[in-house]
């Protein structure tokens, strides 16, 4: 399989999505600890979806069963 070219979140860098590049998907571990200070300081996050947070098993089991 070719190899993967992606680029650096943080830097925007060519990086080669290869087994021997431990900070994949970054092309360095400065910008992964960059990447990780702006989660950190909640720059960054992933959106919540109100309807699905307030679901429980038993909502989910029961959408499956229609």
């Amino acid at each position: 399989m070719p190899d993967v070219i992606v680029k650096c979140p943080t830097c925007s860098k060519a990086v080669a999505w290869i087994a021997a590049n431990k900070f994949r998907p970054f092309c360095s571990e400065r910008c992964q600890l960059i990447d990780l200070g702006e989660w950190a300081e909640g720059n960054r996050r992933i959106p919540a979806d109100p309807t699905h947070d307030q679901l429980s098993l038993d909502d989910i089991k029961g959408d499956q069963d229609s």
